[in-house]
């Protein structure tokens, strides 16, 4: 048996007007598959807590974040191609948008003009014997490297998560001197790339187009390399993901599985899904358990538009749902449908409500007949968490172990 999971990053919302936009959504396909599979609800990370999109897929891949989970930075230095060193300090960061000291927009308007070459006039700098790699992703996102001796990731984030106020100054979170020192080395690299950024001809170019200025560089997630076994030494099977978002990428990684790009996709709502989903079939020819993830409904989410979120919903079930129905061997193929966690509208974040889930597959068939937030607690899965879903999918598989006599 071959295992395909689906993830719809941040899918689970609260009610709009009375419904949710999958609830809105036509979804014949994702429909199919409540109506011929199991149906649930997964709690990713935990029951009333409010999961990042890292440590839930670490937890969907059946590893507990609370022993292995030291920081987003490394999984997104990963994800961009950066190999990290001990005692490396990685960073994920923002391009944002600055006027008189405060943040206005903290994602510089998703505009992705001129973005490469301001990260290489942030090349090279170093404070206080600290090399700093700067390194940008897709979209607005960027990763920082710290380089150097004595450093320590126990340091707190200069993103403010809100509009209207100056960039956090980092501090050390104990009472290490290391601590203090990456906390200092940080606030040293913010104030002088805010310098450089609001000099660079690159963003005087953006104004005049009418774009905002990517002026100032927000940093959080601190973390170190973890230390993570892998994915085929702890299921015996070879997995792969295909992913246009740095940091799943990155996490994905982590756990040893293969990455596979697809050139036409990015991680918004005008991606080539379809093309995401052509590569996860043909991934299965040699592949185990296959991984898609796919972004665009939380950045809808993350914007607080229903009817982008709703219409993105609507094309995964046409252009990812449908053609995978079509495309795999289904009598020989467990495929999962789901999210990492619930990105709420009128939030605009990420919250701890649990989220739908679907088996299709050699599962016990329920009485569910759409796939949704409201349906699916109607289900034969009930609710779980969601370092149990490897071990449902590998059972379904034939893959899992007998305990006991």
């Amino acid at each position: 048996m071959k295992s395909l999971m689906i993830v719809c990053d941040g899918l689970g919302d609260r009610l709009t007007e009375g419904r949710t936009p999958l609830e809105a959504a036509k979804t014949p396909n994702m429909d199919f598959m409540a109506k011929e599979g199991i149906c649930g609800i997964m709690d990713t990370v935990g029951t009333g807590i409010r999961p990042g999109s890292d440590t839930s897929h670490l937890s969907l891949f059946g590893y507990d974040p609370f022993q292995v989970y030291t920081g987003r930075g490394p999984f997104e230095a990963r994800g961009a191609g950066l190999d990290l060193e001990k005692g490396d300090v990685a960073f994920r960061a923002n391009f944002a948008s600055m006027k008189d000291g405060l943040i206005f927009d903290r994602r510089a308007g998703r505009d992705e003009s001129g973005l490469d070459e301001l990260a290489k006039e942030l090349e090279g700098l170093e404070f206080d014997g600290v090399g700093v790699f700067f390194k940008r992703c897709k979209g607005h996102r960027a990763v920082i490297v710290f380089r150097g001796k004595d450093l320590s990731c126990a340091v707190s984030e200069t993103d403010t998560d809100e509009v209207g106020l100056a960039p956090n100054k980092s501090v050390p979170l104990d009472g290490d001197p290391r601590s203090k020192r990456t906390a200092d080395v940080l606030n040293k690299f913010t104030e002088k790339a805010a310098q450089i950024l609001g000099n660079s001809a690159v963003n005087r170019k953006r104004v005049t187009e009418g774009k905002l200025p990517a002026n100032i560089v927000l940093a959080r997630g601190a973390g170190m390399e973890p230390d993570i076994q892998s994915f085929e030494e702890r299921y015996g099977i070879k997995a792969a993901c295909v992913s246009a978002t740095s940091l799943i990428m990155g996490v994905c990684k982590a756990v040893g599985m293969d990455v596979i790009e697809v050139p036409e996709a990015n991680g918004h709502v005008d991606s080539n899904i379809g093309k995401k989903a052509e590569a996860a079939i043909k991934a299965l020819e040699k592949y185990d358990f296959v991984f898609l993830h796919i972004k665009g409904t939380d950045e809808a989410s993350h914007d607080g538009r229903f009817d982008s979120k709703k219409e993105m919903i609507e094309r995964i079930d046409r252009e990812v749902i449908g053609p995978i129905i079509k495309g795999v061997d289904l009598d020989n193929t467990t495929i999962v449908l789901t999210a990492d966690h619930s990105t709420p509208l009128r939030l605009r974040q990420h919250s701890a409500d649990p989220v739908p889930l679907v088996i299709l597959g050699d599962v016990r068939t329920d009485d569910v007949m759409n796939f949704s937030e409201r349906s699916c607690v109607k289900g034969g899965l009930l609710r779980i968490c969601g370092r149990s879903l490897m071990g449902i999918i590998l059972d379904l598989g034939g893959k899992s172990k007998l305990f006991g006599a």
